[in-house]
């Protein structure tokens, strides 16, 4: 088979993960494995974080939340998206934790004949999903008064993995102005939490009692204004397999517009995979693959299901396999650096593969 090759390196996360920790100074961690686990493979990745000792975790969607506990994971789940009231029964029978991060959403637990577990959010300046600074309070004494069932608060920091750290300090400062205001009326939250990625590097100070960790689990680094000190390791090693290889004139354009033309006689070799399999297309501008420890160039415009090397020298066969991206025994190289090299993320990477994909997991 020819499919693009997704090596799922869990030594790598469980490497990942205790080294956040240490980081943290054992605070515990809620990982973040919405979106498949960032591309990752969500039931695979939960497992093996489980048996890590991981007993948080975070998805956005309710069906991703069911997947999970269809899958057997028992320990705590909380859900991003706003709720709904289809939501709340099952959610009650199933242990699942809701987000209250609307006004409207204050009805819909108070309503509820067994109301499920909440976390309220609030947004201290990310504007999006979460109770507004202002209204806080007001729903605060809500949840007080009718003694419903909230069992942390959190916020997410709109700006916290870049180099200017003053808007998330800002953040911050509201958070605990809110938290302030909690302890001075008695309420009692078994969870706090602000912390993601970027501010388990840059700020370790607002950790709390719980910290949602995505990216760097995965062995990325958030931005590219962060420090990269911490020795984390890609969990994915994204592959292709070479299927054809032919000798091409000086001269010879190659791909669509022909922006792309041999200055030498060399061996063009296709590579099946394409921008259908997450492959980010613009990389074939400054791109390349690595392969024998090695790089070699891509050579023209990445298409739809496949991609040309030039491989002038190199010594390759049909049905040797590439490293578009990751790390492994001879080969490296990191998504952080495709993503700054084509203006893109980490994230948009990771996540977009998919289309034909084989995923393979190995210890």
């Amino acid at each position: 088979m020819f499919s693009p090759k997704a090596i799922i390196h869990l030594d790598n996360l469980a490497h990942n993960y205790h080294l956040i920790k240490d980081q943290l100074n054992n605070t515990p961690i809620m990982a973040v494995v919405k979106a498949n686990a960032y591309g990752h493979g969500v039931i695979e990745i939960s497992k093996a974080l489980r048996n890590e000792g991981v007993k948080f975790f975070a998805v956005f969607t309710f069906k991703e939340a069911l997947e999970l506990r269809d899958a057997g994971i028992t320990e705590e789940v909380l859900v991003f998206c706003r709720p709904t009231k289809e939501m709340l029964k099952t959610a009650y029978e199933k242990n699942i934790t809701l987000n209250l991060c609307d006004p409207d959403d204050v009805r819909l637990f108070c309503e509820a004949s067994h109301s499920p577990k909440f976390h309220l959010k609030v947004d201290t300046g990310m504007t999006r999903l979460g109770i507004s600074f202002d209204e806080a309070y007001g729903i605060i004494d809500t949840i007080k008064n009718e003694k419903l069932n909230c069992d942390g608060i959190y916020s997410h920091y709109a700006t916290a993995d870049e180099g200017d750290l003053n808007y998330a300090e800002y953040q911050l400062g509201q958070f605990n102005e809110l938290l302030d205001y909690i302890n001075n009326i008695d309420l009692t939250l078994r969870f706090i939490h602000f912390s993601n990625s970027g501010a388990v590097i840059n700020m370790p100070h607002s950790s709390f009692n719980l910290v949602r960790v995505g990216m760097l689990l995965y062995g990325s680094f958030p931005s590219d204004e962060v420090s990269r000190n911490l020795a984390i390791k890609p969990v994915m090693e994204f592959k292709g397999a070479v299927v054809s290889l032919r000798m091409v004139k000086a001269g010879t354009k190659v791909s669509y517009g022909g922006v792309w033309e041999a200055k030498e006689d060399t061996v063009i070799g296709v590579i099946q995979v394409g921008f259908a399999d997450g492959f980010p297309r613009e990389w074939y501008l400054n791109g390349f693959i690595s392969f024998k420890g090695n790089k070699y160039s891509i050579a023209g415009r990445v298409c739809m299901d496949q991609f040309m090397i030039d491989f002038r020298g190199a010594d390759v066969k049909v049905g040797d396999e590439v490293l578009i991206f990751g790390q492994n025994n001879l080969d490296k190289i990191l998504v952080d650096d495709i993503a700054k090299d084509i203006g893109s993320t980490s994230y948009v990477i990771l996540t977009g593969i998919k289309g034909r994909t084989e995923r393979k997991y190995v210890i």
